[in-house]
């Protein structure tokens, strides 16, 4: 709770530094409620309250900017002169014992005695757990579609031949990539945050006000932001009532999401249920419509450290959401697929230091009947990981699920695992990237 808190005022802090006026304004009175939250969190917390937090609680309550700070150290005492000793202590006798080293945390007797001009460090704030050095990989494109099968996907009759055939002879198959549960939000919380999946997100989250995450809950884009990296979601279509491109479009807080069949829904955009993003603009910021990815792959400094892609449900593959007359189903996802990774391998970015994964982060329902009667697992879906730092048309056999993506972007950019990630038995891919960095290195 404390360490979401410290992540969440930094986040603030950087927030309000590049925003001045009436813009400013804004930002303070979008965010008083959800950083009150946090506050009354920590008071709550165990340990009392924290020096941090009854400051940010004191400027809160005064209307006023909250000095951060630690404990004030205590006045020092006015010092004495003190004059050394005329003559030399007398050694210990042969038979007393000699005097033990002072552990380093002791104090000596001579600072027991005398007065300190110097004032108290204050004590230090709790730490994270130490994270995984960064490895090569610098920028991450992460690409969500829904599953035909495995079979469908990446077999011999595979469906989808540019991703079976082109694509997979540049890249390392993950045979035994997995899915939470079957639907886009399970596996996406999972994905960005560690999360587990729910009813409600098991049903894809009908009622949106159920499915928002406290500000407490970080995700993958929370933790980009505290370590200065950038990141971006480009989802398709996402565009206001009017019908005109817009950012960080959701559902109203007491609404429901009635996404016309091929429109945009956000049950494709795990980011707007977090109020870690929506609170304090970083989701109004960074995630944004698809239209906007071409103009950042322009040149490496625009390309984000990690880009999250995320196709209309046509696009994405499930059947009955495409145009009449129009490809539908795997044929829609792979043509979307095709057109939009030469887009991302053709960039300075990847060229320079970047991973593309290709990832199902939903199965496609009239797909996962199909797969069942066959007597396969519709939630075993594969995924195929694109780089230039690893050598092509490999295979992985360990067992990755959305946890285990969550985890390898983690220590590819040397963050922490967050939430389920963290669990000894999720697998990460990262090593391989580390591995190749070794051995390029001897």
């Amino acid at each position: 709770m404390k360490l979401a808190f410290y992540a969440y005022l930094q986040k603030a802090i950087a927030a309000a530094a590049t925003v001045t006026g009436k813009k400013f304004g804004l930002l303070v009175a979008s965010s008083l409620i959800a950083t009150s939250g946090i506050v009354a969190s920590a008071l709550t917390g165990q340990g009392g309250v924290g020096p941090v937090a009854a400051a940010a609680m004191a400027g809160l309550l005064d209307d006023q900017p909250a000095a951060v700070t630690t404990a004030a150290p205590p006045a020092a005492a006015p010092e004495e002169p003190f004059t050394p000793p005329s003559s030399p202590q007398p050694a210990p006798s042969a038979g007393a014992a000699s005097p033990q080293p002072l552990p380093a945390s002791a104090p000596s007797p001579e600072s027991e005695s005398l007065p300190s001009s110097e004032p108290e460090a204050p004590a230090p704030a709790p730490s994270e757990p130490e994270a995984p050095q960064a490895g090569p990989v610098k920028h991450v494109f992460l690409i969500s579609l829904a599953s035909p099968g495995y079979e469908a996907a990446f077999g011999t009759s595979s469906q989808m031949p540019y991703l079976s055939g082109a694509l997979r002879q540049q890249g390392v198959l993950l045979t035994d990539y997995s899915l939470l549960e079957q639907t886009p939000l399970a596996n996406g919380f999972a994905a960005i945050s560690g999360q587990a999946p729910t009813a409600a997100s098991k049903a894809d989250c009908p009622e949106y006000e159920k499915c928002l995450f406290p500000v407490e809950t970080l995700t993958l884009a929370d933790q980009l932001g505290t370590a200065q990296l950038s990141w971006r979601a480009y989802v398709e279509g996402m565009a206001d009532p009017e019908g005109n491109p817009a950012n960080c479009v959701h559902p109203e807080p007491d609404g429901a999401e009635a996404a016309a069949p091929g429109a945009y829904s956000a049950t494709s955009n795990p980011f707007v249920y977090f109020h870690s993003l929506l609170d304090l603009g970083d989701c109004a910021a960074n995630d944004v419509p698809a239209t906007e990815l071409p103009k950042d792959l322009a040149k490496a400094e625009k390309t984000a450290s990690f880009s999250y892609l995320a196709p209309s449900r046509c696009n994405a593959g499930f059947r009955g959401e495409c145009p009449e007359g129009t490809a539908d189903g795997p044929a829609a996802a792979d043509a979307w697929l095709e057109k939009t990774t030469k887009e991302v391998l053709a960039s300075a970015a990847y060229k320079q230091d970047g991973l593309l994964i290709v990832s199902f982060g939903a199965v496609d329902p009239a797909a996962a009947e199909a797969v069942a009667a066959e007597g396969a697992d519709p939630l075993k879906v594969g995924a195929l990981l694109v780089s230039p730092l690893l050598t092509p048309n490999g295979t992985d056999g360990a067992a990755y699920t959305p946890y285990s993506l969550l985890r390898s972007i983690d220590e590819l950019f040397g963050l922490a695992p967050l939430g389920a990630a963290e669990g000894k038995k999720v697998h990460s891919f990262a090593s391989a990237f580390i591995a190749s960095e070794t051995a390029a290195g001897d």
